[in-house]
């Protein structure tokens, strides 16, 4: 089966990681701040704080920026759950502003009109998460204009998104948002087998983030409000997690890096076949905006309904017997049976779910054969039309 994202692991990967087991410390040690610099400095951030996975840094992204009851979070439909949930767990409120067919991502015409009513009903959101769909970034900024007009606070989750750009900088590095989100789970760019970072240029929400992912616990003298009975003592300021990273998962994310342009690169040419090579009116391929460099993270082709005599399921099933791991992105949130408690119900983001009733992601990932390329091109080039 060719999955529709793989990791892709060297053995310096492995050395890394075999380096650390035989060390001193498996948690708590010198890779994870590595990792975190690393990172900040490839995206151009000044701070980074690595976690155990994107849904844990979406988390304290939240609580680092004073969301809480009776606050409203607004994101896209068209992501996995965790980019509401991070919400709920605050006890905020949740609310979806529909996308753009072009783009896959947030419509800016949606969310300018959904802020217009929200001011008049005093009802405006105190973060909005924009989500870069498959790894193209959304309009941030414009988005990062309308929060200045509305006075909200802006999470990019970029967990599709790290080696991507947008109007050539390095997206993460917070130019129109106060925080960004990654990931690093097996299927995404890079990996740290499980993890995830927040970005920022904000040495405040920096501190937040860093006490939210380790219990609320410090021994920066900063912060102690007591006096310091001895080296052992710290204290408890915040109400925080164990969202750590492992010294074991910092080392294969350091490693990772270096490769992490090669592997966008890779992406972008398996792309250029794609485009190239699917023919036909039986798919819609995806848009690439000329102001986003992609970390193509998926390749989610539309099945034209109206021109293929199949549904969609159909076609999913046939790829998956030709052994092509396609796969779906994404069931929209706000059609998921525990946000129906909320009051949201079918028909509410129209865009959102056209996208998702003819969206299948077929394979694109830095291990990729030109045979296999070919064997999913011939596939979907032989879906029949009307």
């Amino acid at each position: 089966m060719i999955p529709y994202g793989k990791q892709s692991i060297n053995q310096s990967d492995i050395d890394s990681v075999v380096s650390v087991l035989q060390s001193d410390f498996l948690t708590q040690g010198l890779q994870t701040p590595l990792f975190e610099k690393t990172v900040s400095n490839y995206c151009g951030s000044k701070y980074g704080v690595a976690v155990n996975s994107a849904t844990s840094a979406l988390h304290i992204a939240c609580l680092a920026l004073g969301l809480g009851k009776g606050d409203y979070l607004w994101t896209s439909p068209n992501t996995f759950v965790a980019s509401a949930n991070c919400g709920l767990y605050c006890g905020a409120k949740i609310d979806f502003i529909d996308i753009d067919l072009k783009t896959y991502n947030l419509s800016i015409e949606e969310l300018e009109e959904k802020l217009i009513q929200a001011k008049k009903d005093n009802k405006l959101p105190k973060i909005i998460i924009p989500v870069h769909f498959a790894g193209q970034s959304c309009d941030m900024r414009k988005i990062h204009s309308l929060s200045q007009e509305y006075g909200f606070n802006i999470i990019e989750d970029a967990s599709h998104a790290i080696g991507g750009r947008y109007l050539d900088k390095p997206i993460g590095g917070c130019q129109y948002s106060d925080i960004t989100v990654f990931s690093f789970h097996p299927v995404k760019i890079i990996t740290t087998a499980e993890g995830g970072l927040a970005t920022t240029n904000n040495k405040e929400l920096l501190t937040r983030m860093q006490l939210y992912r380790s219990h609320g616990v410090t021994r920066d003298p900063k912060l102690i409000t007591k006096e310091i009975e001895g080296s052992w003592y710290y204290q408890q300021v915040a109400l925080g997690f164990n969202y750590r990273m492992t010294e074991l998962q910092a080392a294969l994310g350091v490693s990772q890096m270096g490769r992490l342009d090669e592997f966008v690169a890779i992406r972008h040419k398996l792309r250029k076949r794609y485009d190239l090579l699917l023919n036909g009116s039986q798919i819609i391929k995806p848009y690439q905006d000329k102001e986003s460099y992609s970390a193509l993270h998926l390749y989610p082709i539309q099945i034209n309904l109206d021109e293929v005599d199949k549904n969609r399921q159909q076609v999913f099933n046939e790829l998956r017997l030709n052994n092509i791991g396609v796969n779906v992105h994404y069931i929209p949130i706000h059609t998921q049976t525990y946000y129906s408690q909320f009051g949201f119900r079918l028909g509410d983001f129209p865009n959102s779910e056209a996208y998702y009733n003819k969206a299948i992601s077929i394979p694109i990932h830095s291990g990729m054969s030109v045979n296999q390329q070919d064997l999913v091109i011939n596939s979907i080039n032989k879906i029949g039309s009307r």
